[in-house]
Formats: C-alpha cells, structure tokens, sequence
C-alpha cells in the first residue's frame, strides 16, 4: 500500500496528516504557536516558527506511522503543503533569510498604502488587471508598507515567498510559487495573463525580480526533499513535494471540489465562503485568485470574515478560565462545555447581536475601522448567551458573504474547518443561511485537499479516484421557524453596523490620542 503526506501551515497551527491511496485516514499531527500583534491591526509572525512546526508535524505523524501502523518510510511516495495567506509574504535577504517577520492577512496596517493604490492607479485599473481592488489585506500593500516605512529592510530584501512556498524551498532548495498565493497578493497578479503584472509593478516600484519567476500549479511536483531535510524527517531523499497552495483553497479540494459553481466555506481561525467559478468576477469586493486545481481556468471568488474561530478562541481564553482549567485538569473540553450551554439559548440569544470585526474587515464590509461590538446585554444574559451570540454572529458574516457573491450557490453550503466539530454551530449556520449544510466526515480540511494534490501530482491518484472517496457526511437541515427568527436578527446585524460605522471610525482616531 502506498501513503501521501499533506500538511497545512495554518495561522495558529501547523498539521499534518497520513492517508493511504484509497482515502482513510491513518494518523496526524498538530503543532501549535500564536501571531504576534505588536500593535493594533498589525498581525505577523516569524517564519521559522512555521518551519520547525512544519517539520516537528511531519517527523511526528511519521513516527507514529512506523510505530501504530508498520508502515515504512518507503511507502510515502509524497507530500503536498499548503498555508495561510502570507500577505506581504516573507521578506529574503541575499542569503534566503527572513529579514523581518511575515505580514499576515490578518495584519490591516497598510492603510495610506492603500489610499496611494486607489488615487494614483485607480480601482478600475485594478479591477480591470488584477479583478481585485485595494484595501489592507492584499500583500501588495503590506509590501508598499514595508518599502515606504522601512526602508532599512526594503534594501535588503531581495524576495518575498508565501508560507508554504518558503517551507518548500527549505526542503527542496527550489524557489517556485503556486498561482493561488501569487493571485492572492493582489495588485501586481495579472489575472487575464495568469502572470506577474509588470505594468503594475512598475507603477508601485516593485522590482519584478522580487516576486518568484517560477509560476506552478497546486499539483506540481516541486522538486524532492533534500537529504539533509529527509533525514530530519525521517522521509527519503527525493520525496517528491507537491506545490499546494492557499490553505482555504485546499479545504475545497478536500471538500472534492474540482469543478466550477460550487459554494464552500472554510471557517478556521478566518472565513472564507468561497464560488468556484470559470467565468471573470469583478467590481463586486470579493477577493478573487486562481484556483488550486485547473489553474489557468478556474478561479476562487470569495468573501468571508477576518475573525472567526479567532473570536469564539479569545472569547474561550478571556471570560471561560472556568471551562479551561477543568479541561486542562482531565474535564471535558471547553468548547463541548460551551456548546452544550449554548444550545440551550433560543436563536437570536434573546436579545442579542455580536459584530465580528476584532481586526477591521475584508470582503465584502472592507473597513479597517470596523471594531468588535456586543449589542443588547442585560441582566439576565448569562456567559451562555453571548457564547451563543459569538457563534450566531459568524454564521451572520456567513450569510453576508453569501449575499454579496449574489450567483446561484447551489442546493446546500459545503462547510470545513474546526467549526464542524460542534452540532450546534452546525445547526446555527444552517438556521441563518437557510441552506442545508454538509461538512466533511475528517477532521482534515486543507490537510485532505493536500493530499489529494499530492496524490495527483505524482501521478498516484487521477481526479476521478479522488472524486469516489466519501468524504462528506449527512446534511444539517435549516429549522424553519429558527430561520424565520434569524432573517430579523440578520437585517439588525447590518443596520447596527451601518449605524456605527461613523464611530467605530472616530474611536480608532481616539485611541490614538
């Protein structure tokens, strides 16, 4: 039997699985660390953290592959590695070492950059080159942040790689970048052309020399694991290693979405609630980047919310240390505890509304100054009701993201990510959208998808056999009258943002005061 490796750098955490050819799961690993915010809005983190993460998860699901399961370095016949939208990307030096942490997608500090984007190019130009337009989140103006506000570090930077790109080119010594992670970074990706933007790049004073040459597919073979890294790992020396690509995208791939007019979410730490599409999509504030699979043809349109598991996490670790301790002392887990408390609210948590927007927002809201609101509290709200409030309000975004991709999204919402493991987030996705929901039967995510990638890339699986694996599980039907109740809150959920917005905006300019 022959198995393939897939590893996801995510922002909180790095996993890697092991399945055979035919899609059973054999064993995983997971390695956690957290982002650095030094300062309100910014988000990075240091490169190598992701690197021994990455190798520490794949050296650990070898070993326990050898030791619960017989099976021999020699049966791994590749790997596929995917991350998380790296922003900026990593800045390189001469010598291919970070010069400075990673600007993630969650960093918004590149707010004048972007203003400079929109007056001297124009969002038509953008839309028309790029079918994206300006706003923080894109790496191009985290890396017009860097040449303007650190020219010390500008000078000496002579590459920027994304994530997994960077971790590959640890392991194989070679420098390519998928065209997901080169599509993501926005304003120098020429979407009609597939390829770097030279007219764009020119007008921002972005040497085309920094962006890497070398274009692949998500299915490519890369190069092989070195023999220093092999050994590391405890793999062998020419692996073959599988280009992957954005993390939210290889959760599609997971999900078995290889064709166009699918509509999936990934809900990890973000959200992304993503059309897979054929066609061009402009002018309608999604974020738009080729897909991993049928690059040149296919295109991942989403919209999704900047914080999303990250809320339900911070609201866990600030106001439940109850939860947590019981857990850390042999107790259930803390989010069961809280999900179980949870389901005994009714929808709407009697009365209240929770904005998501902890760091701004991206598509389709696109306000940096949008802050983390709770709108409705009494006295008689218990810790019960606005946990609930905070998984209502992510299934809100949802349904906003869904709104605005505004084509036909088919009979139900593929949904991944660690909000499946709780039934009754599940069923609240289900109750404010209105659609069926199906998630998949592994807790797996990107981490399936990638070995897919790599099961195609080498040649060991074609995409009718990934196609035959069953990998999703029952629908969760919408209850009608919860979804009759949501349809009022939502409308509330928009009107109080739209209501707030002019102040969420002077109380950023107060806290720099």
């Amino acid at each position: 039997m022959d198995y393939l490796l897939g590893t996801d750098i995510g922002t909180s955490g790095t996993k890697t699985i092991l399945m055979d050819t035919k899609g059973k799961l054999i064993t995983q690993d997971l390695q956690e660390y957290d982002v650095l915010t030094p300062k309100p809005l910014w988000a990075e983190q240091w490169p190598d953290v992701w690197y021994e993460a990455t190798k520490a998860s794949i050296r650990n699901t070898v070993e326990k592959a050898s030791k619960e399961a017989g099976i021999d370095k020699s049966q791994i016949k590749g790997i596929a590695i995917s991350g998380l939208y790296g922003g900026s990307g990593i800045p390189l030096d001469e010598n291919m070492k970070p010069i400075r942490p990673c600007m993630i997608w969650m960093d918004r500090r590149a707010q004048e950059e972007t203003h400079w984007a929109l007056d001297t190019i124009g969002e038509e130009k953008l839309l028309e080159i790029t079918h994206n337009g300006a706003d923080p989140y894109y790496g191009y103006t985290k890396i017009l942040w860097m040449k303007n506000k650190e020219p010390e570090n500008w000078a000496k930077t002579k590459l920027f790689l994304p994530p997994n790109d960077y971790v590959i080119y640890k392991f194989t010594g070679e420098v390519a970048i998928d065209y997901s992670s080169a599509g993501n970074i926005g304003g120098i990706f020429d979407m009609n052309k597939r390829t770097w933007s030279e007219e764009l790049m020119e007008a921002m004073g972005i040497p085309l020399s920094m962006m890497p040459q070398r274009i692949v597919e998500s299915t490519d073979i890369v190069g092989g694991l070195t023999k220093e890294c092999a050994e590391e790992l405890g793999l062998w020396e020419g692996l073959p290693v599988v280009a992957g690509g954005i993390d939210c995208g290889a959760a599609n791939i997971g999900l078995g979405v290889f064709e166009a007019g699918v509509y999936a979410a990934a809900i990890g730490t973000s959200m992304c609630a993503a059309l897979i599409s054929d066609k061009p999509v402009k002018g309608k504030g999604l974020i738009v980047w080729p897909y991993l699979y049928d690059a040149k043809k296919l295109s991942y349109y989403f919209a999704g919310g900047n914080t999303a598991g990250a809320i339900v996490k911070w609201f866990r670790t600030t106001f439940c240390q109850f939860e947590v301790e019981s857990q850390n002392n042999g107790g259930p887990n803390a989010y069961d505890t809280l999900n179980q408390q949870a389901e005994k609210i009714p929808a709407g948590s009697e009365g209240l509304v929770v904005l998501p927007y902890f760091m701004g927002e991206r598509s389709p809201v696109w306000d940096s100054d949008a802050k983390g609101t709770i709108v409705g509290l009494s006295l008689t709200h218990t810790k019960a009701h606005i946990y609930r409030a905070f998984l209502e309000a992510v299934a809100y975004c949802l349904k906003d993201a869904m709104e605005a991709t505004g084509e036909d999204l088919g009979e139900y919402i593929l949904l991944a990510g660690g909000v499946t493991k709780s039934e009754v987030w599940k069923q609240i996705f289900a109750d404010v959208t209105g659609y069926p929901v199906v998630s998949p039967i592994y807790d797996a995510e990107a981490n399936l998808g990638d070995v897919m990638l790599a099961g195609i890339g080498t040649g060991l699986l074609s995409y009718d056999e990934v196609k035959t694996w069953q990998v999703l599980g029952d629908k969760v039907m919408p209850n009608a009258g919860n979804h009759e109740k949501y349809k009022k809150y939502y409308k509330l959920y928009k009107s109080i943002y739209n209501n707030l917005k002019q102040d969420m905006k002077e109380l950023t300019e107060a806290s720099k005061l």
